[in-house]
């Protein structure tokens, strides 16, 4: 017998998607190469697999960055951009007193991810994976589990 109460076909429960958002961080002028290592090596350090990835995110003051939005089109996903303002109001496990100076949040990639996977902390399956590379330039990624309705 179904208890009317419990019936889960009433009941919309939180169901932990196999689906990712990526924050994005980076010096002006990476890249592409350094921004694709950097994700590369965060979802390899998680066991995570790039085509789980569904939605990338970053600041608005990177709408320019040319790795970020070639990265975009070439992986065909939606590119999100938050304000500072946004950003700082999301608490995050790794906030940066130099991020805050130079962008006016605590923190980018973490709180990207986490906006764009409409979710909090608890779904931040990689905090905030940093990478130099061979450019010189730096680069921060971080991977948020999205969750969805069931």
């Amino acid at each position: 017998m179904v208890n009317p109460k419990h019936d889960s076909s009433s009941t919309r429960q939180m169901q932990y998607s196999t689906v990712l958002a990526l924050g994005l961080g980076c010096d002006r002028g990476t890249s592409l190469t350094t921004v694709e290592t950097a994700i590369t090596k965060a979802l390899d350090s998680a066991n995570l697999r790039l085509e789980k990835v569904v939605q990338l995110a970053s600041i608005d003051k990177k709408q320019d960055e040319v790795a970020l939005l070639d990265l975009a089109k070439k992986l065909v996903l939606p590119l999100h951009f938050y304000t500072a303002e946004q950003l700082a109001a999301v608490p995050v496990p790794s906030p940066s007193a130099v991020v805050m100076k130079y962008v006016g949040t605590p923190s980018v990639s973490e709180a990207a991810a986490i906006l764009a996977a409409d979710t909090d902390m608890s779904d931040l399956l990689v905090e905030k994976y940093k990478y130099r590379g061979a450019d010189g330039k730096n680069a921060t990624v971080s991977i948020v589990r999205m969750r969805t309705m069931a």
